[in-house]
């Protein structure tokens, strides 16, 4: 790593407690060295700068949730898919990602932990141009079948020990799985994924707000795309019964995530979960698949082997019948600009959810998502309609747009 001060100069930096106008970020090894007027800067520091002319920068985005991006997908069954995903978000500002699975067959799922294994060795900026790759999602099998979405239910399945313990045994990528909590042996599976410090997350899930808690208790703490795919307020024999949407906006251990698009939820909503959870509890992800940053059309949703077909219009991907969606096509930038202009909160929250409060969430916050010194230098550098200009990952660059040329 080089021990050489390198600079953003002429920049609007949002730290944690205030906007600086006219900054200097200092980099040195990878880190934040720090933040302070551009003026400081001296002379024969200025070969190792870069002029932002006045643009912002904040710290990188996380993406907690995402499958895919520029054409390829995690299921794709080999390394290089998982790097050009990396790489097709990076160009949109994302500095660290975590790539999800899609339900699948036993034998895909391990080829896929394989990959991840291999992938998580190469060094962004050095080995590829992409996004850092935190660990790995397991979306599914342990789901409701009323509720899989555009999960494939042939593999849908109840959660049993010996399976999932031969998985986690398996990888020490794994950072966080999704499962419903009302199925059989689901309870037993969050006490197992808390044992391991596993992020353990509710969705695609039927579940009544009644057994909630008691997932909570068994080490539950996060909710699948709030929303998607998910039990809401429903009668049975004429009395009302509140379901997970309600316990995701209503209890205050529960952390969520929403599928900011534009799309996925409308500005009601946006504003409604806002309001109950605020920029500390609510995390921005994609869910993005294949066909995010590329052109409309037909598409696979999973690996290319054993994925389904889908169709990419109005922005977003549909199953073939358009009865449902099936994963967004968006970039995390794009969601920062739907909070800001759709659900009309201030740039410095919808900043949060898309950096400080995701890395909280996943364990990071220690190196990753604050614009500070002693961070890792994961920054990105935007006009103000958010069209990103520069990623940094870790103090290299691995995005530049030729307006910082």
């Amino acid at each position: 790593m080089d021990r050489t001060p390198f600079y953003l100069t002429n920049v609007t930096a949002i730290t944690p407690e205030r906007t600086i106008n006219d900054a200097a970020i200092e980099v040195n090894g990878g880190k934040i060295a720090g933040i302070f007027s551009s003026r400081e800067v001296k002379g024969h520091d200025r070969e190792r700068t870069i002029d932002c002319k006045g643009f912002l920068a904040t710290p990188g985005f996380i993406d907690i949730h995402v499958h895919g991006g520029g054409g390829s997908d995690l299921m794709d069954g080999n390394v290089d898919a998982i790097i050009n995903m990396s790489k097709a978000h990076a160009r949109h500002g994302t500095t660290t990602i975590v790539p999800s699975t899609l339900t699948s067959s036993m034998e895909d799922l391990f080829k896929t932990l394989d990959d991840m294994k291999e992938a998580r060795k190469l060094v962004p900026g050095v080995d590829y141009a992409g996004a850092r790759i935190a660990g790995i999602h397991l979306e599914g099998p342990y789901f409701s079948p009323a509720m899989c979405g555009a999960q494939d239910p042939r593999y849908i399945k109840n959660p049993e020990p010996a399976e999932y313990t031969r998985i986690l045994d398996y990888s020490n990528d794994i950072i966080r799985v999704s499962a419903a909590p009302e199925l059989p042996g689901a309870l037993e599976l969050g006490r197992e994924l808390k044992k391991r410090g596993i992020l353990a997350s509710m969705g695609h899930s039927d579940a009544l707000f009644d057994i909630i808690p008691e997932a909570v208790e068994a080490g539950y703490s996060h909710v699948t795309h709030l929303y998607s795919a998910m039990s809401t307020v429903r009668r049975i024999q004429a009395f009302r019964h509140a379901g997970l949407v309600e316990a995701g906006l209503l209890l205050d251990e529960l952390t969520v995530e929403i599928i900011a698009d534009g799309k996925h939820l409308p500005a009601a909503l946006l504003k409604l979960i806002y309001k109950c959870k605020g920029p500390d509890k609510i995390a921005l992800v994609t869910d993005a698949m294949r066909a995010a940053g590329m052109p409309e059309g037909k598409y696979i949703l999973g690996g290319l082997r054993d994925g389904q077909e889908v169709i990419v219009e109005d922005g977003v991907a549909k199953l073939l019948d358009r009865s449902a969606f099936a994963g967004s096509v968006a970039t995390t930038n794009r969601l920062v600009r739907t909070m800001v202009t759709l659900a009309e909160v201030s740039l410095r929250d919808a900043i949060k959810m898309a950096t400080t409060t995701p890395a909280s969430i996943i364990g990071i916050s220690r190196n990753k998502g604050r614009l500070y010194p002693g961070m890792d230098a994961d920054i990105v550098v935007f006009d103000h309609d958010i069209n990103v200009l520069l990623t940094m990952v870790e103090g290299r660059v691995v995005y530049r747009d030729e307006k910082l040329s």
